[in-house]
């Protein structure tokens, strides 16, 4: 890896192309070109897919880097090989937070006695497809983007469609039309991931088009460019989240039997404590999510409404977030949501954050104290 970044000072490289040109796997490349990084040695761009480069400090690396020639081996195959001869418990975990594309922190959790990324990455090379549920906000897109840097996303919805996967035609500056690829053909022909999120949302009929690409033949027909044919470049991978509780989820036979492992993800409320988040809002959470689990309530914050509820807090304060956590919450399940707010943080009443009376002249040029503001929109 050093060695081909070395060679090649003034170019850019993808993950695809490194992959091709090595002929190691998708996974194995994404993974010496991060240790680079974090070593100093090379660098890292890209705004979306990931790009690397050498630097001062490449050359040295790769002076001590073995890298086998193009053709060698199958990826796959010497993939699995390593998984059979090398335990999974003698490998070293990654346990530490992960740093998102977007700048966030992602906190690996456990999955089959490996931290979760790990587990991804593994399922990838094996080219086992994964379906990741659970309710909205508990981290299911976050985890994705912590495992795979070189991730495209399709946002699934009623109105999706085929075009909006594979691609269509759209105007060019000179007036004509040019066919732009989707994010499907994008993923496939550069080896990368490729997330629906959503996935139960979008019509069985948009998603038919998918199949193809994830079965034996890995490669799909665009019909409206020509008929043309595309197939899958090693590192092509799908994963997709559903969310069980959405209004028009319909998880179907045969959305389900294209993902061999299905994952249910949770909130992690220890990892919220971690995060400094109120103990006693984290304890309503725990509270009625296990109403939630028994069937006796329809809703209970995740970790999206726990960390939003953190930000309130530090900008309006406290009474302020508890009423906005109260107002989030479905209209058939905010009375047993307030009433656990009520019970854990001790206050006689609270309800959705409304706006009060107005305010006089000379007040509203005054800019509130957080104090004021929380107790004025706390009614």
């Amino acid at each position: 890896m050093a060695r081909l970044l070395a060679d090649r000072p003034a170019d850019t490289l993808t993950i695809g192309e490194m992959a091709r040109q090595l002929g190691h796997s998708h996974g194995a490349v994404r993974n010496a070109a991060l240790t680079l990084v974090r070593r100093g040695e090379a660098d890292q761009g890209g705004t979306g897919q990931p790009e690397f480069r050498a630097n001062a400090k490449t050359a040295a690396a790769a002076q001590s880097a073995v890298i086998s020639p193009p053709g060698t081996h199958a990826p796959r195959a010497q993939a699995a090989t390593a998984r059979t001869t090398i335990p999974a418990a003698a490998k070293p975990k990654q346990t530490g937070p992960i740093r998102r594309a977007g700048g966030q922190l992602y906190h690996p959790r456990e999955l089959a006695d490996l931290p979760d990324v790990e587990a991804l990455n593994r399922l990838r090379d094996a080219d086992v497809p994964v379906l990741l549920y659970g309710p909205p906000g508990t981290g299911k897109t976050s985890l994705v983007e912590a495992a795979f840097p070189d991730l495209l996303t399709v946002a699934g919805d009623g109105d999706t469609t085929v075009g909006d996967l594979i691609g269509e035609y759209t105007q060019a500056d000179g007036g004509g039309y040019v066919f732009q690829y989707g994010p499907l053909v994008t993923a496939m022909t550069e080896g990368r991931a490729l997330l629906i999120d959503d996935a139960t949302l979008i019509s069985p009929k948009v998603l038919a088009a998918l199949y193809p690409a994830m079965d034996g033949r890995r490669q799909i027909q665009v019909k409206a460019h020509k008929g043309e044919t595309v197939k899958a470049e090693p590192g092509f991978y799908v994963v997709a989240g559903h969310n069980p509780g959405v209004h028009g989820a319909v998880l179907t036979e045969a959305l389900s039997s294209r993902f061999s492992v299905q994952i249910q993800v949770g909130t992690d409320y220890d990892l919220a404590l971690a995060l400094r988040i109120d103990a006693r809002v984290v304890r309503v959470a725990r509270h009625l999510a296990r109403q939630v689990e028994l069937g006796e309530l329809g809703w209970a914050p995740q970790l999206r409404e726990l960390l939003s509820y953190q930000k309130t807090e530090a900008v309006l304060g406290t009474r302020a977030a508890l009423a906005n956590l109260v107002g989030i919450a479905p209209v058939e399940d905010r009375d047993a949501v307030a009433a656990a707010v009520i019970k854990a943080a001790g206050v006689k009443q609270v309800a959705p954050l409304t706006l009060g009376k107005q305010l006089p002249a000379s007040a509203a040029r005054q800019p509130p104290s957080i104090g004021s503001a929380h107790r004025g929109r706390s009614r």
